[in-house]
């Protein structure tokens, strides 16, 4: 098979040639052959799939000098650096919806008859423990910390709150017991988010992601058929969701379900 030239090696790969060209430069993706009379580039059929994987990487928002170590790695090591990578991205998930999360509590607070001084120690709890859940290098006594920080911020807001604090301090517990991979627990208070909603007649995005702590804990016990029924549910609950970005940072949160 002849080669081919670096318009049609783009236009296979979906990208460009001058991503080809720049990933040339940088040694990532050398052509088969150039030209020494026009330095036209030419690549080869199989290298056409190697610059997919790279532009796929890239979707990922993989830097390219990562990419570059990624290619050199046997496919376990592979694996592994995605399996990190993830971690990262789930973090970083992890931080905007934390914002989100945090941005709610202060609208609901103009709505209720608390003081200052009833709010601030279970929103700090709370927000305490997004801080632990978004650091990727946590300790064993960081993990045990998470957890006690999170129960006791929903039990403060038990104690104070309006049942949306409820909903939210229970969907907090439950995300905590998934990033730590235990189902028992995180099924649980999934369950009781669910129950909180349906009982106060809370919809729009609570309801939404009371579907989607059920499907993650789910995920994260193994049973992948119920975590799809959950993940339907939260998509259709998405519909009614009236924020757009909330509804965003919902089918968002969505994908990172492993199913």
């Amino acid at each position: 098979m002849r080669d081919l030239t670096i318009g049609q090696a783009a236009r296979l790969a979906g990208v460009t040639p001058k991503a080809l060209r720049h990933y040339d430069r940088i040694g990532l993706l050398a052509p088969a052959a150039v030209d020494p009379s026009t330095g036209y580039r030419y690549f080869r059929a199989e290298q056409v799939e190697r610059a997919r994987l790279i532009r796929r990487l890239r979707d990922l928002e993989l830097p390219l000098e990562e990419i570059r170590r990624l290619l050199s790695l046997d496919p376990s090591e592979f694996a592994a650096a995605l399996k990190e990578h993830r971690r990262r991205i789930e973090a970083r998930l992890t931080r905007l919806q934390r914002i989100l999360h945090t941005l709610d509590h202060l609208a609901a607070s103009e709505e209720t008859m608390l003081t200052e001084t009833d709010r601030e120690l279970p929103a700090a709890l709370f927000n305490g423990t997004w801080t632990l859940m978004e650091k990727e290098d946590r300790t064993p006594d960081e993990d045990a910390l998470m957890i006690h920080q999170a129960h006791a911020s929903l039990y403060h807001w038990l104690q104070v709150g309006t049942p949306h604090n409820a909903a939210r301090g229970e969907w907090q517990v439950s995300r905590v017991y998934t990033v730590l991979r235990r189902a028992e627990p995180a099924l649980y208070h999934a369950r009781r988010v669910l129950d909180i909603c349906r009982r106060h007649g809370i919809g729009d995005w609570d309801l939404a992601f009371a579907y989607e702590a059920n499907a993650r804990a789910h995920a994260v016990a193994g049973d992948r058929d119920e975590a799809r029924r959950w993940v339907e549910q939260a998509r259709l609950a998405a519909v009614d969701i009236t924020g757009e970005e909330d509804r965003e940072a919902l089918l968002a949160d969505l994908e990172t379900i492993p199913l």
